[in-house]
């Protein structure tokens, strides 16, 4: 048993968690303005987690024979048989009802949202077999962390008073579609050869890796309201000063040319923005 969650974990990658959950976090902290009560931090925090394992569950499952295929993906649990289907599947159910009683937990709105938010998780893996958007499918699944965190705490999404958690939908959508478009670049003669749609794969690496740049440019941007509508002090803009380093500091990493270091903006330097962010903001509110 310890085996196969040891597998079931590695196939899913849990710790890239790290790349939403602290935005989910932030607008949690932004809603309250403060620390909300251990109860929604719980609640929040197993939403999250349990989101996060169900939509990469379902996204290994539904495209496994793809995956099996792919140079780059062929040695994955699942395709090398370290974890069965059964075991997906289980994992992935089991996931949506964690999900789900969180979300019945946390308020009557996020409960009444829960069905959107699957279609959002099951959707993401077969938007490649018809469009080349799937990258900002994905960054808006994953948007709905903090927006979700938002709704958790207010019990709204509709109200003048909600622009921030649209505004922080927004960053998401477009800082995971950003990078996820970098991503991307690593498959485009596979999914070239296999009808696979991705904007690396129809127009080329280096149009992607341009409107990567500039996803992430109106990331900052749209933080940056976000800073400005709660007036949030010299620490947030500090955070977010240092964010727009690691953004540039990403991208001059990645070059059409030269994929090699790929994984090192992809998976560390994501992760320190998304923490640099959060604590950032967490300082901002803790001390004005």
């Amino acid at each position: 048993m310890l085996a196969k969650a040891r597998a079931f974990f590695d196939m899913i990658r849990f710790e890239h968690t790290v790349f939403a959950l602290p935005f989910a976090y932030l607008g949690m902290v932004l809603a309250a303005d403060g620390w909300p009560g251990w109860g929604k931090f719980l609640g929040i925090t197993l939403a999250m987690a349990a989101a996060r394992t169900a939509g990469m569950s379902l996204n290994r499952l539904i495209d496994r024979h793809i995956d099996a295929r792919n140079p780059r993906t062929a040695n994955r649990p699942l395709q090398t048989g370290r974890i069965a289907v059964s075991t997906t599947v289980a994992g992935a159910t089991a996931s949506l009802v964690v999900l789900a009683a969180a979300a019945w937990w946390l308020n009557p709105v996020t409960l009444l949202l829960f069905p959107g938010a699957l279609v959002f998780l099951v959707g993401y893996p077969y938007t490649k077999r018809f469009t080349w958007l799937s990258h900002f499918w994905l960054g808006f699944t994953d948007g709905l962390a903090p927006a979700g965190a938002w709704v958790a705490i207010t019990g709204t999404f509709w109200l003048a008073r909600d622009v921030p958690g649209w505004l922080l939908l927004g960053a998401l959508t477009l800082w995971i579609g950003g990078f996820d478009l970098l991503y991307a670049c690593q498959d485009v003669d596979f999914d070239r050869r296999e009808g696979l749609h991705s904007i690396p794969a129809r127009f080329g690496v280096p149009a992607a890796l341009g409107l990567a740049r500039l996803c992430h440019l109106l990331t900052v941007v749209l933080l940056a309201a976000v800073g400005a509508w709660f007036r949030l002090g010299w620490l947030y803009w500090a955070g977010l000063a240092a964010i727009s380093g690691l953004f540039v500091w990403e991208h001059s990493l990645v070059r059409p040319d030269d994929l090699s270091k790929l994984d090192l903006a992809f998976f560390n330097i994501n992760g320190y923005i998304s923490l640099t962010i959060f604590v950032a903001t967490l300082l901002a509110v803790w001390l004005r």
